[in-house]
């Protein structure tokens, strides 16, 4: 079958009642972990992958990729009713979209929000549909162009996320120190395990990343002395015909460059919104000026958001590379189910990527059926005393680290990684490529050492395709190009930011989209 026939059989499969039911727990966990501030998408995937065992690989992942995308959607609640961008990717949407609910255009806000994010995922789902040849290609890779892979994957990555490449190349060396810990993968002789039996097997990746994503914005949340904050009125709900013709662009817009920066690993969903923004300010014949209330500066950062959540499953699927640290988890998902994402998984296992990928689809038609009624409700989660959800946040994580193997170890695991990513918070260096490099990690090393074996130890073998030299070619250049790309961000952002006052409240650190 070609792949609109296997998106349709997949599709068949998620309308099952049972499908649907994860699918809906998955869209109203991630809107609930979207408004909170201090929990983000990665964290609390994280926490649901005991249920893995229960659920099986492919109920799980419709489910993760429910709370990816769900929390989308929550983090634009709280940007336009508080002023509050629970992730960095919705600063940009503060800036319009807060705006609007001063003047009592909230609801128009929302409901554009929710409705370009709908049509964001559903072109990124087409463009997923039409990606899955990239397989039959991802077949015939070798150890040398998977190590190319990795190394193009890591560099951008430790390049992208954060505002230094050198602290973002310390991150991908510490990550590397830690992928090495445990058995060595040809040998099977133990490496920094200090005679410790926990380590024997290696990190685990879930009680880390519960660690550095949950614990360590919990920690920061708690620095910032959070303060309780009355929420906007939502007013009228439903945008004129006229929102509804000045959003059109800007939707189409945001999608494409979400869809594009999505395959990127690594990319920050902040950048994304901000591109987005900075193109429709250039290009808006509005007369109402952006940051006073213009509907294009809500439109088109959501837009690109919610197809970069999309986009980024792409690489995972099709490649087996994480893209995020939440792209990660789901990694691990794959694997502790006998499942290996990449080419192989499409052709021996194709009604799994593919009931996944339709789920999309029908994930964003449930947001969208209750994203805007259910706005009302969630501000009133905000009432909430933050010590106390902090407490609630805090027993899950501990909860989830410990049932992932009944072991103690991996609490201290949990424990050891929140305080790490706390510390290289205050040093601004980003957790993300940590997460990426756990992952990616052993499959770099397996690919550099089988080349070596290959070519008896002459370097000269990862030079020797054709594939692997294109690959060199563009990560060069990418790395050049990021140092031009951050001077033009900043000054975008700079300019963007000039028209409106700094959005307060809690933000979600740019070290990783989830």
């Amino acid at each position: 079958m070609n792949s609109v026939d296997q998106f349709i059989s997949g599709l068949g499969n998620v309308l099952a009642p049972e499908m649907l039911l994860y699918a809906l727990i998955g869209c109203l966990v991630g809107m609930i972990v979207g408004i909170l501030p201090g929990f983000g998408p990665a964290a609390a995937t994280a926490l649901l992958f005991p249920l893995t065992f229960q659920l099986g690989a492919t109920a799980s992942l419709v489910m993760m990729a429910a709370v990816l995308y769900g929390a989308t959607y929550g983090g634009s609640i709280t940007a336009v009713l508080l002023k509050v961008p629970g992730e960095a990717s919705s600063v940009a949407t503060t800036l319009d979209g807060h705006a609007m609910a001063k003047i009592g255009r909230a609801g128009p806000a929302l409901v554009i929000s929710a409705v370009g994010g709908f049509i964001a995922c559903i072109v990124a789902v087409v463009g997923f549909v039409f990606a899955t040849p990239l397989t039959r290609f991802a077949v015939t890779l070798g150890p040398v162009e998977m190590f190319a892979l990795t190394v193009l994957a890591l560099l951008i990555a430790a390049g992208l996320v954060g505002r230094s490449m050198t602290k973002g190349m310390i991150a991908v060396a510490l990550g590397l120190l830690m992928a090495t810990v445990g058995r060595d993968p040809l040998s099977g002789a133990e490496r920094f395990t200090f005679g410790t039996d926990g380590l024997i097997d290696g990190l685990d990746i879930i009680p880390v990343i519960m660690g550095l994503f949950g614990l360590t914005e919990l920690f920061a949340s708690v620095e910032r002395h959070l303060q309780e904050r009355k929420a906007m009125k939502v007013g009228k709900l439903m945008p004129s015909k006229q929102d509804f013709q000045r959003s059109a662009g800007p939707i189409a817009r945001g999608s494409i460059i979400g869809f594009f920066l999505g395959l990127v690993p690594g990319s920050p969903g902040a950048t994304t919104a901000f591109a987005s923004y900075s193109l429709e300010k250039k290009l808006s014949k509005n007369p109402t000026p952006f940051g006073k209330g213009a509907i294009e500066g809500v439109a088109g950062p959501e837009s690109a958001n919610n197809a970069l959540s999309v986009a980024g499953m792409i690489p995972l699927f099709t490649l087996g590379i994480p893209s995020s640290a939440t792209m990660a988890i789901m990694f691990g998902v794959f694997t502790s189910n006998g499942l290996i994402p990449g080419p192989t998984l499409f052709a021996d296992n194709p009604e799994v990527p593919w009931t996944i990928i339709a789920s999309i689809v029908v994930g964003n038609v449930i947001l969208l059926i209750l994203n805007v009624p259910l706005v009302r409700i969630w501000t009133q989660v905000l009432k909430t005393p933050y010590p106390v959800l902090y407490a609630v946040v805090v027993v899950f994580l501990v909860v989830g680290a410990y049932s992932l193997r009944n072991s103690t170890f991996d609490i201290l695991v949990l424990l050891a990684s929140g305080l790490l990513g706390f510390l290289l918070s205050k040093l601004d260096i980003p957790a993300t490529p940590i997460a990426l490099t756990l992952v990616l990690g052993d499959l770099m090393e397996t690919s550099f050492r089988q080349s070596m074996a290959l070519s008896q130890g002459s370097p000269t073998v990862f030079f020797s395709s054709t594939t692997a030299v294109v690959v060199y070619t563009i990560t060069a250049l990418a790395l050049a190009a990021i140092p031009i790309s951050r001077t033009f961000r900043k000054r975008s952002q700079n300019a963007n930011l000039v028209t409106s006052e700094s959005p307060a409240g809690p933000v979600r650190s740019s070290r990783g989209r989830s």
